[in-house]
């Protein structure tokens, strides 16, 4: 595991992958919450799709990809995690800031890296939990 956390800037610069988020864990009514979220217009119609527990070793790179809303009423027992991908830098930071506003619980963030949209979903929360717990030390 490398440890490779990079400071987002707050430009118009598009980050890596196809433009979507990945909403990992969360009950039903907070997906809800999430998905009311992101279909503010200050989002300009950013695909949002959930994982279910079918899910676990689906490649990242073919979850981003599916369809908007799909697997909104999916039960998922892993942890909580917004994956974000192909948003601009001030999209990634009014995300957190819209996100903060929820008062859900904290999920484990990320972005998609040409790395990250190989490993399944399952590795890729399990690796934000091992740098969480590194960052904790």
């Amino acid at each position: 595991m490398s440890h490779s956390l990079k400071v987002v800037g707050d430009s118009k610069k598009r980050m890596y992958g196809p433009r979507g988020i990945l909403v990992c864990g969360f009950s039903s009514d907070e997906r809800k919450s999430i998905l009311k979220m992101f279909n503010d217009k200050k989002f300009k119609k950013l695909p949002v799709v959930y994982t279910g527990s079918e899910d676990r070793s689906e490649l990242m790179k073919d979850m981003i990809t599916r369809a908007h809303q799909s697997g909104l009423e999916s039960e998922c027992g892993l942890d909580r995690a917004i994956i974000m991908s192909g948003l601009t830098e001030k999209e990634f930071h009014r995300t957190m800031t819209a996100y903060k506003k929820l008062k859900l619980a904290k999920p484990l963030w990320a972005t998609l890296t040409p790395t990250s949209e190989n490993w399944t979903v399952e590795k890729l929360i399990s690796e934000l939990n091992s740098e969480k717990l590194h960052l904790e030390k």
